[in-house]
C-alpha cells in the first residue's frame, strides 16, 4: 500500500512511483518471468556493476553535500549499504552470493565491459552527485523512492526463475529480499532532504530535474538489457 505524502514531497513521490524507470517493457516482462535466459543473465551481470559501484557513487553525493542535516540522512543510507559497520554484511557480498548461486564468478565480472546504457546510468549518477546540489538531491530522492517498485518487479521474476529448476533451483535471492525490507527506511531518510529549501522554487525545479533525469537513465538501463532483434 502506497504511503500518503503531502505537499511538494507528495508530488515528487507520486512522480517517481509512476515513472517509466520501473514501468517499462523489460522490467514488466522480468516480473512475469518472460525474459529470455540471455536477458536474465545479462541482468545479473549488469546489475552487479551497479551494486558494486553504488557505495562509491553515494559517497560522491555525501562529500558534495554542504548541509549537515542532508548529509546525516545520506550517511544513514551509506552506512547501511556498507553493512552497518560489519564489513561481512556489505550489500555487495550478498549480491556475490546470488551470482555464484547461478554459476557466475564475481571476480570474472569486475573488469568486464559494461553495456553503454549501464555505463551511462552509472556515469549519470556520478555527474548528478558531483554537480548542482539540488539536482543531486533530486536524483538521490528519485533513486531511493523508485527502489520499492523495482524490488516488487524483480522479486516475482526471480522466484519464477527459481521454480524452473536446473541451474536456478538453488538461486540465492537474499540480496533482493533484504533490500526490499530496508527500502522503507531509505525512503524515510529522504523525506525532508531539501530541509529549509523545500519552498524555494529554484531548488524545487532543480530537484525535479535531477529526479527525472536520473530515472530516464535508469529506464534506458532496463531497456538496454533486452535481446537485440
Amino acid at each position: 500500500m502506497e504511503k500518503q505524502v503531502s505537499g511538494f514531497y507528495g508530488e515528487m513521490y507520486s512522480f517517481v512511483k509512476k515513472h517509466a524507470a520501473t514501468d517499462n517493457d523489460f522490467i514488466n516482462r522480468f516480473a512475469e518471468g518472460r525474459v529470455s535466459e540471455s536477458e536474465f543473465l545479462r541482468f545479473a551481470v549488469e546489475f552487479y556493476h551497479f551494486t558494486r559501484e553504488w557505495p562509491a557513487i553515494l559517497s560522491t553525493l555525501l562529500v558534495n553535500t554542504p548541509d549537515e542535516n542532508d548529509a546525516a540522512s545520506l550517511t544513514t543510507i551509506l552506512v547501511s549499504e556498507l553493512g552497518d559497520t560489519d564489513p561481512w554484511k556489505r550489500h555487495e557480498l550478498l549480491y556475490r552470493k546470488f551470482l555464484r548461486s547461478i554459476g557466475l564468478e564475481p571476480r570474472e565480472l569486475v573488469g568486464q565491459r559494461k553495456l553503454p546504457t549501464t555505463q551511462a546510468w552509472l556515469d549519470g549518477m556520478r555527474n548528478y552527485f558531483s554537480g548542482d546540489h539540488f539536482e543531486a538531491l533530486g536524483a538521490e530522492f528519485g533513486l531511493e523512492n523508485m527502489a520499492i517498485p523495482m524490488w516488487d518487479k524483480l522479486l516475482p521474476g526471480l522466484r519464477k526463475w527459481k521454480e524452473r529448476g536446473g541451474r536456478y533451483a538453488n538461486m540465492d535471492i537474499e540480496y533482493f529480499t533484504f533490500h526490499r525490507e530496508l527500502e522503507e527506511h531509505h525512503e524515510e531518510a529522504m523525506e525532508n532532504v531539501l530541509g529549509q529549501h523545500v519552498n524555494d522554487p529554484v531548488a524545487r525545479a532543480k530537484f525535479r530535474a535531477g529526479a527525472d533525469g536520473i530515472l530516464k537513465l535508469e529506464e534506458a538501463f532496463w531497456l538496454g538489457l533486452a535481446d537485440r532483434k
